[in-house]
């Protein structure tokens, strides 16, 4: 009986030797590149996580009191147990507030119209320039124009709004830049199908361009609001520390997380200090994560109605 031999039909032998060798090359070069990927973030992840590590290890024990979120520090002494950090909460919050009201309708006002209207025009050039110079503008300079503007031309006293107007001068270009960044991937079909159906232009952006960046728009806000939340410099100069709680943000000092931190550091070190000061630190980086989390729960479920 007579063997018949199949000739072999797999990729490897219909290929030809070079194409085998050049696609090996590529299939090492991908390895290694994916290593180096992985092994670069690796890298960078060691410093947040120790960060976060020593943040829970030292400020963990302060928030675990329960007085921490209830009281403030009006009559206590910052080297004897007792108190809480309820006033610098409070100020922080009422603070950030006010700057994100302000802040995200101008700054995605602008993006809008640098993506959607401006189109190369000397406004939109002047607007642009504006805002990458706003970008690098330090907070304490923020903090001096706005003391020298509404404290000392205008007569208004420090106050927690005064820290607000001059977070609003570091909040406003990074809104703008991060929302215009979303607003230039949304794809030039879904315009160009809506002006077809005979969509006006402002409904268009209103309807279809600005839910679909939705969740990079929200995310770019929080990036924003975690930049100011953590500003010492506007709270030094515009505001006064009080260890009383102050829900007035137009009279009086208030105090926030940042400047009872920095009073916390001037204090002579004691345990109870130091404790203090780490609590403080984690009760900020919580207030952040929360705010980032409840804002894009809010995006996705607005981001379902828009579709």
């Amino acid at each position: 009986m007579t063997t018949v031999h199949r000739p072999d039909r797999s990729h490897a032998a219909l290929a030809p030797s070079g194409f085998t060798d050049i696609a090996a090359g590529r299939k090492a070069r991908n390895r290694i590149a994916t290593v180096l990927v992985c092994a670069t973030m690796a890298v960078a992840c060691i410093p947040l996580v120790w960060v976060l590590w020593e943040l829970l290890r030292r400020g963990l024990p302060a928030l675990l009191d329960g007085g921490w979120w209830a009281y403030d520090m009006l009559g206590q002494i910052s080297s004897e147990s007792g108190g809480g950090i309820s006033h610098a909460i409070i100020g922080t919050l009422t603070q950030v507030v006010v700057t994100t009201l302000i802040s995200v309708p101008v700054g995605v006002l602008v993006a809008v119209y640098l993506v959607e209207y401006a189109r190369g025009g000397w406004l939109g050039r002047v607007t642009t320039f504006m805002v990458d110079i706003l970008t690098g503008v330090p907070s304490i300079v923020a903090a001096l124009f706005v003391y020298a503007l509404w404290v000392t031309m205008f007569g208004f006293g420090r106050s927690g709004f005064a820290v607000s107007l001059a977070l609003v001068l570091l909040m406003i270009p990074v809104t703008v830049r991060n929302t215009e960044e979303m607003l230039r991937i949304v794809p030039d079909d879904l315009r160009e199908a809506a002006y077809a159906l005979g969509v006006p232009k402002w409904k268009t952006i209103l309807r279809v361009v600005l839910p679909t960046a939705l969740s990079g728009i929200v995310t770019g806000v929080m990036l924003a609001v975690a930049r100011v939340t953590g500003e010492s410099a506007p709270v030094l100069v515009l505001v006064g520390a009080t260890p009383a709680i102050n829900w007035n943000l137009f009279e009086g000092p208030q105090n926030s997380l940042p400047l009872f931190m920095l009073q916390m550091y001037k204090e002579p070190a004691s345990a109870e200090v130091l404790s203090r000061l780490w609590g403080a630190g984690l009760t900020l980086v919580i207030i952040i994560g929360a705010l980032y989390l409840g804002a894009r729960l809010i995006s996705a479920r607005f981001s379902v109605k828009a579709d």
